[in-house]
């Protein structure tokens, strides 16, 4: 069957794949994507979702959100995913664009039904649907699947936190405490999810030009891991989250009271196991996954004219 979607999201790298996925795939019927800062400044996320949305068979309603966290000052990730949050592309200068604390809101209302919505960025733009409207956003959100957190991997952002969560882990408590029952698909399974460097080199090399231009988005990505991690791969984290969204048999998950740190040291946004007495929401985290299932899925619908399995493990 196929399911409603509508995606929140930064783009940002793996934000390109993950949004090609899912307007290519069938399973996924993509109504709407709102968009926020976070990997880049919020002009250049919403024309980078234009961009990439071209480059899919369909064009669903792009709609600009909000620029900044709820309360702390604007960071982006420029050092991760370009100067313009697309690897090594550029593109166009972005249109100017008008901050809006509804563009969520709209977005599940251009759904026309229930939808599952898939969050792979900072969670200002759901928090803001909430303050809004609550009511309506959890009748129209069925599930509720954010790529965010890490319960056990180590962070990407600072020794403890998830960059979506440290950018508003204001936002981040609101949207868990707010009864969506949000899954995570954090660091601890995304982790897992890497494109070898070799992978990469074989698309830049490519004479496709698809392939060419997804070896140019990636290829920022494999420096960026080797030279902070020594990494020789790029962790698309963004993918699974659709993946799982679509496919929950895919990955296993515990239901688990989830705590976000809102200090200003280097535990800003860590998420861990917290305490249900106490008040923290129990949420569906995922602590593992079937890489086969998603690979095949990738290969169908991104890589596959190009590699092979084993150049997932080469």
């Amino acid at each position: 069957m196929t399911v409603p979607v509508v995606i929140d999201t930064d783009p940002g790298i793996d934000d390109a794949l993950a949004l090609i996925l899912a307007a290519r795939w069938p399973r996924a019927s993509l109504r709407a994507v709102s968009v926020t800062y976070g990997n880049t400044t919020l002009d250049l996320a919403a024309r980078n979702a234009r961009l990439v949305l071209a480059r899919a068979p369909a064009e669903p309603l792009v709609l600009p959100g909000w620029d900044r966290p709820l309360t702390r000052p604007l960071v982006t990730a420029k050092e991760t995913h370009g100067a313009e949050g697309i690897g090594d592309h550029t593109g166009p200068p972005p249109d100017p664009v008008y901050p809006s604390g509804s563009a969520l809101r709209d977005a599940l209302r251009a759904g026309r039904e229930p939808v599952v919505l898939v969050t792979l960025g900072p969670l200002t733009n759901l928090a803001l649907a909430l303050r809004l409207d609550a009511d309506f956003v959890r009748s129209r959100v069925r599930r509720h699947v954010a790529m965010g957190g890490n319960i056990a991997a180590a962070g990407n952002t600072g020794p403890y936190s998830e960059f979506n969560v440290w950018c508003d882990p204001e936002a981040a408590r609101e949207v868990f405490a707010a009864g969506l029952g949000t899954e995570l698909v954090g660091l601890d399974v995304t982790r897992r999810l890497v494109i070898p460097a070799t992978a990469v080199a074989k698309l830049a090399t490519h004479q496709a030009e698809e392939a060419r231009w997804l070896g140019r988005l990636l290829g920022f990505y494999v420096r960026f891991h080797e030279e902070t991690e020594g990494l020789r791969g790029a962790v698309i984290n963004d993918p699974l989250a659709v993946a799982l969204a679509l496919e929950p048999s895919w990955g296993r998950n515990e239901a688990l009271p989830v705590a976000v740190d809102l200090s200003d040291g280097p535990e800003r946004g860590r998420t861990t196991i917290g305490d249900a007495d106490a008040g923290d929401p129990r949420l569906t985290v995922y602590r593992d996954f079937e890489p086969r299932r998603v690979h095949e899925l990738l290969l169908e619908h991104l890589f596959g004219r190009w590699l092979t399995d084993a150049d997932f493990t080469s």
